[in-house]
């Protein structure tokens, strides 16, 4: 299993028990998503958006509002990075193969 496979994984297991998690493990977890997209968008040459609706600046604000999430929020946000991650993962599995 890849380190993006495993790291997808773990954020499927945090989000699933996200009621359980402390502020700051949600923190780390989103922190540590903001970082793998950003690289995997660099290595796929697709740019993130300063705009509002970057996924990116998403995470950025539910990690640093980690205390106060509610763990439905702390819930989909993980959920969100892991999305984003398996879809960047795909994409960049189809770029090796050309």
């Amino acid at each position: 299993m890849s380190l993006t496979t495993q790291f997808i994984a773990e954020l499927i297991r945090a989000a699933n028990e996200a009621d359980r998690l402390a502020p700051f493990e949600i923190k780390r977890l989103l922190n540590r998503s903001v970082a793998t997209i950003r690289e995997m968008r660099e290595q796929t040459g697709i740019l993130g958006s300063n705009r509002a609706k970057d996924v990116v600046i998403d995470l950025q604000v539910a990690a640093a509002r980690a205390n106060g999430l509610s763990a439905v929020e702390a819930r989909d946000a993980l959920l969100e990075a892991a999305n984003v991650i398996r879809t960047l993962k795909v994409i960049l599995e189809s770029k090796a193969d050309y």
